[in-house]
């Protein structure tokens, strides 16, 4: 590879890339499973920004920590009720939940383990990465993605800091196509059927937090790309 001088303010960008990394990580936590005391202790206790400029990101945020003040030990069940009822639904169709898996929200057929699914296993493969511990469901699922998504965000932060050049733009390309090709081809309406089926505050707040979490990571990375440039001949 060619050596040249960075013309992007390398450390800045790997702090931009670590801050969303750990928003993204977050999510994933979010939507593994339902959550435990001790993980709506930690939400209780963490100070989410009042005016990022993001509209979802505000409102979703507002509505996470409206509930989350409101409520005492009655929250723990409650939330795992509405996890059930947003994510899981009655098991009868296909169409009575907000299903977290991009193969039911891009198949003709509203099935999991579809096309998308060996898509997304590929390209994980690819990276050296495997199952996530303790999810059942397919590799499509949101949590999957949104890990994935975190994994190469902070790679890019390791990347920047190391000065490779040319390796932060191969994953900040990486980031684009993922983006663009799975996380924003579904979660918009993933996010919708959320609040329709929601009966707390908060998950209808992190339906708001996810379209806003993601659409800021997508400006990131178009930013960056613009920073980085394309490469220069022999690299």
């Amino acid at each position: 590879m060619k050596e040249r001088t960075l013309d992007w303010d390398a450390p800045e960008l790997a702090c931009a890339m670590e801050d969303g990394a750990s928003a993204v990580g977050l999510l994933a936590q979010l939507y593994r499973k339902e959550l435990d005391r001790e993980t709506i202790d930690s939400l209780r206790a963490m100070r989410f920004p009042a005016h990022t400029g993001n509209d979802d990101s505000d409102k979703g945020a507002l509505a996470l920590v409206t509930y989350l003040s409101g409520t005492g030990a009655r929250a723990e069940e409650e939330l795992a009720a509405d996890f059930t009822r947003v994510f899981l639904g009655s098991g009868l169709d296909s169409f009575s939940a907000a299903y977290p898996v991009e193969s039911v929200h891009t198949g003709r057929k509203r099935l999991v383990m579809q096309g998308a699914r060996d898509e997304v296993l590929a390209i994980y493969r690819s990276f050296g990465l495997e199952r996530l511990e303790g999810l059942k469901e397919g590799e499509d699922h949101i949590a999957y993605e949104l890990a994935f998504l975190q994994f190469i965000m902070e790679r890019t932060a390791k990347a920047c800091r190391e000065g490779r050049e040319a390796e932060v733009r191969q994953l900040l390309e990486t980031q684009r196509n993922f983006l663009d090709d799975h996380l924003l081809n579904w979660v918009p309406r993933f996010t919708e059927q959320m609040r329709f089926f929601s009966k707390t505050e908060f998950y209808r707040g992190l339906s708001y937090l996810t379209v806003g979490y993601l659409n800021d990571c997508s400006a990131l990375v178009d930013e960056a790309l613009a920073l980085v440039g394309s490469p220069v001949e022999g690299e």
